[in-house]
């Protein structure tokens, strides 16, 4: 008996150590680090900087010593600094010497203009995420202007950044 015992845990740790026939996958993956496209975006423009940067990009010139005084003085005036920027982005968007292309242009040539727009704003190129996102939102709606998507970008949290 007992080495009738002493042979069926001989089998049984013989069996154990067996290992399947079956083919063992392995993928083998490289590590990325995978960032937002503002990543590198760390500090916070001041005041200054969101004024005079936001000056240059809608209208492709210096903004003088007065102007950005008596914008700075309205922005510093109101309590929310968010809803100040939205001013100042609306007031400047409804003066008649801003530099916007046109729907038009914006709609025929949608992979430029996407192009120019973030580079203007972001510094930077679009993800094709983002670049698909934007086409697909400017063609689901006729009533997307330029202006609209200028105002967005003015107004996006990543503009706030350099």
């Amino acid at each position: 008996m007992k080495k009738l015992i002493g042979i069926i845990g001989l089998v049984g740790l013989l069996m154990m150590g067996c290992t399947s026939s079956e083919d063992e996958y392995r993928y083998e993956v490289n590590p990325e680090e995978v960032l937002s496209a503002n990543a590198g975006k760390k500090k916070q423009k001041s005041i200054e900087q969101f004024i005079s940067i936001l000056y240059a990009n809608l209208f492709q010139k210096a903004l003088s010593a007065d102007e950005m005084i008596e914008i700075r003085k309205c922005v510093e005036s109101i309590g929310d600094k968010e809803l100040a920027f939205e001013i100042v982005v609306s007031n400047l968007m409804n003066r008649p010497d801003v530099v916007l292309p046109t729907d038009e242009y914006m709609r025929e040539n949608m992979d430029e203009f996407l192009l120019d727009t973030y580079k203007r704003f972001f510094v930077r190129l679009p993800s094709e995420a983002e670049k698909a996102y934007m086409k697909n939102f400017i063609s689901s709606d006729p009533n997307i202007s330029a202006e609209m998507v200028y105002v967005s970008f003015a107004l996006a949290e990543e503009y706030q950044f350099y």
